[in-house]
């Protein structure tokens, strides 16, 4: 019976959770193992397929021509000092090289040169690639195409009309340098005095401290003209007309920079063209139809692992790398006229 009173209103039931923060706590720790460990498994597969990947990262690309062809012309490219044989250089070579729809093979030079030994590897790889594919090998130049830079294009071999060089570009400058500076006179005018206690006198024959003596600069220039020798000889391989005429080489071969129209008339570049002439060489080298063959190029993807990987030296580190690699005594087939400060730099990167 209603007696005008109103009901008390329901309790609310409370159920108590005991350890809620420890519980989030766990979660929230298991949740960031998890991450961890995902992020070490990532790093150590991409450790692994660095080390078995021979390529390191290098892929095809396509380039011209017709997409769905199965023959292929390689375009390799060649840019930059060329301060180390292993590396995105040999890498294109390989791929190439392993790639039996390759057909023909476009060496795109645009370098001022390098170092000896990295411009003889390249070289000899780039010669190999030819001779145990008998595929042909054809130059396009770009802005540049000097010393270590063309003496690579004489991978080039005997064949006839295989080096191209644009309107622009300068070539040549056929020669060796072994970089010397002396800065005894600053020294003294600090009263420094190089103090060093080597094996030999001729250790320190090149060091930018002491004098060079007589005795000293022969044996340097004796080094230097063997590197010069062999520079020449290459230059016979891939410019035949020189072994007929050794003398006219000669004559060339002072370090002096040309035109590409110069370059011509003195044989040292067969025709004036672009990319896409050198291409079509060597299409018809390789009894291909231009426009039903394949062009591609080789590319390095920048990874996620490789924008902080050990392999990024610090500031520091290449700065260092930089003063010793400049003071270091090395050859080099380079159109520079700081050959030693450039190559140093270059090579710290």
């Amino acid at each position: 019976m209603d007696n005008g009173q109103t009901p008390p209103a329901p309790q609310p039931i409370v159920i108590k959770q005991g350890g809620g923060w420890a519980i989030r706590i766990i979660a929230f720790l298991g949740w960031m193992g998890l991450i961890f460990a995902g992020l070490i498994i990532l790093v150590q597969l991409a450790a692994t397929a660095q080390y078995f990947n021979e390529e390191d990262g290098v892929t095809e690309k396509f380039y011209s021509g017709d997409k769905l062809a199965s023959d292929k012309i390689a375009l390799i490219r060649v840019e930059g000092l060329i301060m180390q044989g292993e590396g995105y250089i040999r890498n294109q070579i390989e791929l190439a090289q392993k790639d039996k729809d390759v057909k023909a093979v476009v060496l795109r030079v645009d370098s001022p040169g390098g170092s000896v030994s990295a411009s003889d590897y390249i070289y000899h790889h780039l010669n190999e690639l030819r001779e145990e594919r008998e595929i042909p090998l054809v130059v396009s130049m770009g802005s540049s195409a000097t010393s270590g830079g063309y003496y690579v294009a004489m991978a080039v071999g005997d064949e006839k009309d295989v080096i191209y060089a644009e309107p622009t570009t300068i070539t040549g400058s056929i020669g060796v340098i072994i970089p010397h500076y002396d800065i005894t006179g600053l020294l003294e005018e600090y009263h420094i005095k190089d103090d060093s206690i080597a094996s030999h006198e001729r250790k320190q024959m090149l060091s930018m401290t002491r004098t060079m003596t007589p005795d000293q600069r022969d044996l340097v220039q004796g080094l230097v003209n063997d590197m010069f020798t062999r520079f020449k000889d290459v230059v016979k391989t891939g410019r035949p007309a020189y072994v007929e005429d050794p003398e006219k080489l000669n004559e060339l071969a002072t370090g002096e920079i040309y035109m590409a129209d110069q370059a011509v008339d003195l044989g040292l570049v067969d025709k004036i063209g672009f990319v896409e002439a050198a291409i079509g060489r060597a299409a018809e080298l390789a009894d291909l139809d231009v426009k039903k063959t394949r062009v591609v190029s080789y590319t390095k993807p920048t990874s996620l692992f490789s924008l902080g990987s050990a392999t990024a030296a610090s500031p520091t580190q290449s700065l260092m790398k930089a003063v010793i690699d400049t003071t270091s005594p090395k050859a080099y087939y380079l159109d520079s006229s700081l050959p030693a400060l450039t190559a140093g730099m270059a090579a710290a990167q």
